[in-house]
This record gives C-alpha cells, structure tokens and sequence, in this order.
C-alpha cells in the first residue's frame, strides 16, 4: 500500500475538477486528482466539446446546402462520417493533452484509479493507493439516466455513443425534447437522418421560455424533424436492424420505426460507490450532494462542486464553483452568486439566457418591462443569411435594472456574454442602451432591445414600445 499526502485531492478531473486542483495549486497548496479516465471529464471527452464539434460540421453542412439561395451553387454535398468522427476526436485529444500539460506546469500530482471514501480524512484508490488530505474536493460529474425498459445497449442509444456513430443514421428516434436531445436530434438531421422527438411535457425545452422555444419548434419542421410533445413512449422492440417505439398521447397510440433509439431523459449525479456515508456527507433523495454556498458538504473539510450538487449542470458553472472552492480553502472570503449564470442550448438557432424570465421575476415581486428585438431587423443577421429570432431583455419597472436576458438567433451563445457582464455590474438598461455598438453587427439587437424596453427604439415600429409591452406583462 502508497500512501500519498495533499494539502488537498480532488476526485474527478473534469472541468470542475482538474480547475480546483490547478486553482489549488496556484495558491500554494499541494494538490492532486484522482481521475478512473481521461482528463477533461464528460464534457471534454463525450459532452460539450465533441457534441459542439458535430454541430459545427452539421452547420456548415447546412450553410453549404443553402448556399444556392445567395448564388453558389455547389452541388450535391457528402458526408464522411468516419472522417468526421476523426476530426472530432482530434479535437478532443488536443484539449485532453493541454489539461494534462496545465496540471504538470503547475504540479499537480494526477493519479489515474477510482477514489473511495475510507474516513473524512483518507481516501482509497484503486491501484492499492491511499490518500491522505485535509480537504477533499468531489467533482464526480453525471451520467445519464437509464429508463426501465428502455435500457442502453443494441440499437438504444445514450449521448456519449450517439456521439460515436461512425455513420449517419438514415432514421433516429429521440427519446426526451430536452436540450441534448434536441442538440443531437438537430445535428443528424443536419447530416441527412430522418429525426423524430418524443417529450412526456408539454413543449419541447421544458423550463424555457415558450417564444424563445417556438421558434426552435419552426425550425426543426424546416429540417423535417417530426416533433411529439404530451407523448409518453410505452414499449421498445429492438432487432438487430432497427428499433420500434410505440408512444401514446391521450387515447392515441403510434408506433416509430428508426435505426436508433437516443435517450436523453436527463442525468443523475455520480455519488454512489465514494463512501460518501462513511465520511459523513449528506446526500437529497436524487443522490445530490447538500452544499452551502462555499460549496462546503456536511462534512467541514469535504466540499463539491459540479453535476454531483445538482441542476443546472453547466460544465462552467462547475469551473466556477471550483475556483471558488479553491479559494476557500486557501483562506480567501469567496462565496458562490449565481445571478449571472449564463446557459446555452446549441439548437438552431441556438439558445441563451442569463438571469431571470418575465414570469420568473414576476414571481419574485418585480414589476416588469419587456424589450424585444427581431434578428429580422438586424443587417448583419440578414446579411448572414440567418434572421429567425430576436434578443428579449427583461427589467424591473422602477430602477430599469436588468433582470435577464434572453437570446434564440445566430450566435447567442457569444452573445449572451455582453448581457452576462451587464448583470454582474450591476446595469440598468440604459447603460446598455447607450453603449455604441459597432455597425453591422449582431450585438447591435441587444443594445436595440434595451431601447424598446425603455421607449427609444428607432429600428421598430412604436407598437413594440414599452408602454405596449409594459401591459401585457403586468
């Protein structure tokens, strides 16, 4: 038996993990992850980078095949899924390697194994290592959620295989209407697949705003993905050849015939087999850890961060977090404030919030203002051949503070930033509204719905002033 000792180990190396042990680093602590696969987590390796790689090669697919709309004419375009699938992966390998390089450059120790809880003071890892610490970080990560009867395996599909697929499926069937099933569903329709989505709720993105959502809904019809929302699936038959999913929405019942069943009905937190018991952690009902917002558990110097402490599971909201853990162990006043945590769906057009809806901040006792903008009034937008959708900017009534922001167009997951920052600072809409923004460009829809919500919009018509829109959010 190794015994190996840490100011503080982090068990996890993903983008909540492999940050804490840097950040813990670069603060004079002696620090280590344990990791059981790669660097980089699920995000890096079968999530956020891989999945945005594909949509980015389905996109242009796209941009190429609508090409003829602006004069270029191209021809028939193929796809080389393998080839594709090389390029992604390389994409990743990189990535992988510079976290690798990063936690050397900054001596961090990584031990490669599976961590288990022995006390709050020691740690057993696979490989016959012991760890001692006098803090321990869990940055775990998820995994998806398996569905009784409609288990992964031949033909049923989880994201980390859909991801895999060395070729495109000419029909595939999605389970859940959520963000990465319409993100997947989306990209292989993109590449050629035949996509139908079935949701239990009663709209697709369940949690978002339903005009942010409509939009995304029009333009999958665009792309013939079929859509079931109010639908629950009832009974799986699997060949080796295909599947058949039969659903049911009221007294009607269907069967979908498709290549691959993708199951994306949400994910759960990995804290089973750590021995969090035996250290003392508390765990809810779903296996989420129970943090304060320090990030600190039950146990005094045992902290978590990420997916294992629950929704949102936004690989920068864990990052995030990890600094602040980091900090804290080092002694620094640093708390968590979620205010400003943007988060994105890579639809098309792709999503992006930040901060509070209408109804949201309704709730919270805010007399609202509303301020709306199309993407269809914006030159850049028409001029990149990509209008649908519009930026909405949602303020308190009395102080014109900005409550939220809500984006669905061209690059909104860029966008969102600006209105992130605004929030962070502490703006009103007129600070928005009077910062120049640069013609023709995108950004230029947030600073004009900050001026519809304050009655100063020049590029719509007054009907979308804020008077009007002032009613019909009161």
């Amino acid at each position: 038996m190794t015994m190996k000792q840490f100011d503080a180990a982090v068990i996890g190396g993903g983008p909540g993990g492999y940050v804490a042990g840097i950040r813990l680093a670069q603060l004079g602590l002696k620090s280590a992850i344990i990791e059981k696969n790669r660097l980089g987590g699920v995000c890096l390796t079968v999530g956020c980078i891989p999945s945005k790689a594909l949509i980015s090669a389905s996109k242009l697919v796209e941009a190429i095949r609508r090409g003829e709309s602006m004069g270029i004419n191209v021809g028939a375009v193929g796809v080389d899924m393998r080839r594709m699938q090389q390029w992604k992966n390389g994409i990743v390998d990189k990535l992988v390697g510079g976290i690798a390089s990063l936690c050397k450059g900054n001596k961090v120790e990584v031990i490669q194994g599976t961590a288990r809880f022995k006390n709050n003071e020691e740690l057993e890892v696979s490989g016959g290592i012991t760890v001692r610490a006098k803090h321990f970080i869990v940055a775990t990560g998820s995994r998806p959620v398996q569905l009784k009867g409609f288990e992964f395996g031949e033909r049923v599909l989880s994201s980390t295989e859909a991801l895999a697929l060395s070729e495109v499926p000419p029909r595939l069937a999605v389970l859940g209407g959520g963000y990465i099933g319409l993100e997947l569903g989306t990209m292989y329709a993109k590449l050629g697949s035949r996509v139908t989505v079935v949701e239990m709720m009663d709209q697709l993105l369940p949690g978002f705003d339903p005009e942010v959502v409509r939009v995304v809904a029009q333009k999958l019809r665009k792309h013939n993905v079929t859509t079931h929302v109010k639908t629950k699936a009832t009974k799986l038959e699997r060949s080796k050849d295909g599947i058949q999913l039969t659903i049911q929405s009221g007294d009607k019942t269907d069967v979908i015939e498709a290549d691959y069943l993708l199951v994306t009905v949400g994910r759960r937190p990995n804290s089973d087999n750590l021995g969090l018991d035996g250290a003392g952690v508390k765990v809810d009902t779903q296996g989420f850890i129970l943090v304060d917002k320090q990030m600190r558990t039950s146990v005094g110097n045992i902290y978590a961060v990420g997916d294992v402490v629950g929704n949102p599971m936004l690989a920068h909201k864990a990052s995030k977090e990890a600094e602040v853990v980091a900090e804290v162990i080092a002694g620094r006043p640093s708390e968590l404030d979620y205010r400003a945590l943007p988060a994105v769906v890579f639809t098309d057009p792709e999503i992006a919030t930040v901060g509070l809806g209408e109804k949201e901040a309704q709730a919270e006792g805010h007399r609202t203002i509303v301020g709306k903008f199309p993407f269809a009034a914006n030159g850049r937008a028409l001029s990149v051949n990509e209008s649908d959708g519009f930026v909405k900017i949602v303020l308190d009534e009395n102080t014109k503070e900005i409550m939220g922001v809500q984006i669905v167009g061209p690059d909104a997951s860029d966008l969102i930033a600006e209105a992130a920052l605004g929030m962070e600072m502490g703006s009103d809409a007129e600070d928005l509204a009077l910062t120049i923004h640069a013609h023709p460009t995108l950004s230029e829809a947030l600073m004009e719905a900050a001026k519809v919500a304050l009655g100063d919009a020049v590029h719509v018509l007054k009907p979308m002033s804020s008077e009007r829109l002032r009613s019909t959010s009161s």
